[in-house]
């Protein structure tokens, strides 16, 4: 079986025409089961979302019963039985993607808008043709065409168009939403948050709270926005997230669906590499591959960041640009494969991840670049164990802490200063990270002393990830270490690092050379022996504003 991978394609009829497909659509037999009123699906982005809804369109929409009648043959949704295909094509469908959504302001988002309930209206224009509609909601039709409607007018377009549906069909609608919130975080991004909110919020709620024209809807987006009240008048909800097991492996690749794809084309040997790489994600009780990031692989055949090239990743430069002690800590040990611990709250919003460490962890979390280790129920809310999912997203903090850590400088330069720690060479390191110190550090960042320069030691170690693990503040012989370097391959050299603030520059000497002391007295390299590494170098590090002194 050769057939191309379908990249970026999310249209249901020609992925089944040209592509390799994996078959998703044993979800709308569950869907057809056990359904709310309303559904909304959180998945981080490129997950499969929009093909999700479009292959729910083409089943259920009336219009599309044609172009249907043997696109579902052979599937799992036929195999579950004649009551189930008796639903396809029975229903008017609405389906809506708002993740195309890109406004600097509050005046393009409207423009937007009018643009985009326009273009929507005009795939109906035959409903101004209806003997079941009256003249006036004709012309109120025509008005959200010709883009004239008010922006009151146009956030009850939508529960408009279900109503004319309802008239003209005499059937209640299926409503679809793809990417829901993508216009709340560029409103989040840029500035309009609170005038968004307020608009989407009556649009959605017009749509589909105690709407009588619905069938039901389905939803789907990355975040849960719950304490805008868009959402908090539906008693009729049901948000089925990443922590969720309803629909739990809906979206996106099972490990059995994987190895199926790999044996299909002749790849089974490379099984490893794609699980190390792209596997991780747990959705409720399901385990999850990235699907993006999988079809790239099998498109190239080769190991590739695949998913980071599809956005800026600036959530997680938002942790770094609030990063204390904790989230350094945090950090270092997720970027060593371990885990943290924190609480889970779903209805959190953007403007909650710079004041809640909470609510960033959460993001975090729905947004893919952690994952479910573990959990259990807490005080007010649930208690997670979240890590790193895989390498590829592993490679995607690497980064972003090394770009903030060497602000321009060249990588290669980066490497040799760290290079020269390795080795022992104290006189070299010491100029090198003088130099970067004198170039890089404020005064004002230097004032926070110790804790500065922890953090900014730290983030220069990210580049040994994945070869070395990294540990701070941790327990050793009669103490605790500043910073460790344990290599994986026992015969290498590792490292130890104490940190001093010195007063005045006339201490800087005797500082790095108490801490050289301190680690020799208080036996820290116990640990490095513990796990059979021999050879460790030993370094008292002292820092008086942008002046350091280096002991080894």
């Amino acid at each position: 079986m050769k057939k191309a991978m379908p990249i970026g394609i999310e249209d249901f009829q020609e992925l089944r025409g040209r592509y390799y497909f994996v078959d998703k659509t044993d979800f709308i037999r569950q869907l057809i089961d056990q359904h709310s009123k309303v559904t909304l699906l959180t998945r981080p982005r490129r997950f499969g979302k929009t093909l999700t809804l479009n292959m729910l369109e083409y089943f259920f929409a009336i219009d599309k019963e044609k172009e249907s009648r043997h696109l579902f043959d052979g599937l799992a949704i036929e195999r579950a039985g004649a009551s189930y295909m008796s639903e396809r094509g029975q229903y008017p469908v609405v389906f809506i993607t708002l993740k195309d959504t890109n406004a600097l302001d509050w005046i393009s988002m409207q423009a937007y808008f009018r643009i985009f309930f326009s273009s929507l209206f005009m795939r109906f224009r035959y409903l101004e043709q209806s003997p079941t509609i009256l003249a006036d909601s004709k012309k109120f039709f025509s008005k959200i065409i010709d883009r004239q409607a008010s922006l009151d007018e146009l956030s009850y377009a939508l529960s408009f168009l279900l109503d004319l549906l309802h008239q003209h069909y005499g059937k209640k609608v299926i409503l679809l939403i793809d990417e829901y919130d993508a216009p709340i975080q560029q409103a989040w991004e840029n500035g309009f948050y609170k005038e968004c909110i307020s608009f989407m919020k009556q649009m959605l709620g017009s749509a589909l709270k105690s709407n009588d024209d619905l069938e039901f809807a389905v939803l789907t987006g990355v975040l849960r926005v719950a304490k805008e009240s868009i959402f908090s008048d539906l008693n009729n909800l049901d948000v089925c997230s990443v922590l969720s097991s309803q629909y739990d492996d809906a979206i996106g690749f099972t490990p059995a669906e994987v190895e199926k794809m790999a044996a299909d084309l002749g790849m089974e040997d490379r099984l490893p590499e794609i699980q190390q790489w792209y596997d991780g994600y747990r959705f409720g009780q399901a385990e999850i591959y990235n699907p993006w990031s999988v079809i790239n692989f099998f498109r190239n055949g080769e190991i590739g960041d695949y998913w980071v090239n599809t956005s800026g990743n600036g959530i997680i430069r938002e942790m770094l640009q609030q990063a204390n002690d904790d989230t350094i800590q945090n950090l270092q040990s997720l970027l060593s494969g371990a885990s943290i611990q924190t609480a889970i709250r779903e209805g959190v919003i953007y403007d909650d991840i710079g004041e809640d460490e909470d609510a960033l962890y959460t993001m975090l979390l729905t947004t893919g670049y952690l994952t479910i280790k573990s959990r259990r129920r807490g005080i007010g809310g649930l208690i997670c164990e979240l890590m790193i999912p895989n390498r590829e997203v592993q490679d995607i903090y690497r980064y972003e802490v090394l770009n903030k850590t060497r602000q321009g400088r060249s990588m290669a330069r980066l490497s040799n200063l760290l290079d020269n720690l390795m080795q022992g060479r104290a006189e070299a390191f010491a100029e090198g990270l003088t130099s970067y110190i004198r170039s890089l550090v404020s005064t004002y960042d230097a004032a926070n002393k110790e804790s500065f320069y922890h953090g900014f030691m730290l983030g220069m170690t990210a580049l040994f990830v994945p070869d070395y693990i990294i540990e701070s503040n941790r327990e050793s012989g009669y103490g605790r270490f500043d910073l460790a370097i344990f290599p994986k391959d026992t015969k290498k050299a590792g490292v130890i690092m104490e940190f001093k603030a010195a007063a005045s520059e006339d201490e800087l000497q005797t500082k790095a050379e108490d801490a050289l002391r301190q680690i020799a007295e208080k036996a820290y390299d116990a640990e490095f022996q513990k796990r059979g590494i021999m050879n460790v170098w030993k370094y008292g590090i002292a820092f008086c504003g942008k002046k350091i002194s280096v002991k080894a």
